[in-house]
């Protein structure tokens, strides 16, 4: 069975396309953002996070011995000691507080010129960040009634969160 085989194979082998995401992870620990194709930052998301969920959970063990399981099984896939080390001793306090979303894609609008391949930034997400609220189905107002028996369109709820979207950083 072919089960939880799904990933974006970047058109590359298996181990080029391991060897990518390793250095792409590398270098995103490091400089905390870096610039590449939508396509790769899409496939790098869900590798790095599960690095950072790593580091998180070493920051956490009561016994040695997990934590160094755990910062040998991050080195398995980024295969760079120094920012392993950066990460585990640096980046894992910053996402203490947050469950999840530890990065963020803005996709960036002119295309590479060399092959138009659409070009996209990927980044930390500051510890401080709310993102976005969603509206609760139950908070959804009602559609007042006219006196003619018709319905009237809702208001527009809009929250102050929605409003201020964050502008992509210049690179």
């Amino acid at each position: 069975m072919r089960h939880n085989k799904h990933h974006s194979s970047l058109g590359v082998t298996r181990e080029h396309r391991a060897a990518m995401l390793s250095n792409m992870g590398a270098s995103l620990i490091r400089h905390g953002r870096i610039e590449t194709t939508l396509t790769k930052a899409k496939a790098l998301r869900p590798f790095i996070e599960k690095v950072i969920t790593k580091a998180k959970n070493a920051a956490a063990a009561t016994e040695k011995k997990d934590a160094i399981h755990l910062r040998r099984m991050a080195l398995k896939d980024i295969r760079d000691e120094a920012a392993v080390t950066i990460l585990f001793n640096e980046r894992a306090a910053q996402f203490a507080k947050r469950t999840g979303g530890y990065t963020r894609i803005y996709k960036l609008g002119p295309q590479r010129l060399g092959d138009a391949a659409e070009m996209a930034l990927i980044e930390f997400v500051s510890a401080e960040d709310e993102g976005y609220k969603r509206k609760s189905k139950g908070s959804a107002k009602k559609p007042v009634r006219k006196s003619d028996g018709k319905k009237a369109k809702p208001a527009a709820d809009v929250t102050p969160a929605a409003e201020a979207t964050p502008e992509a950083p210049k690179v």
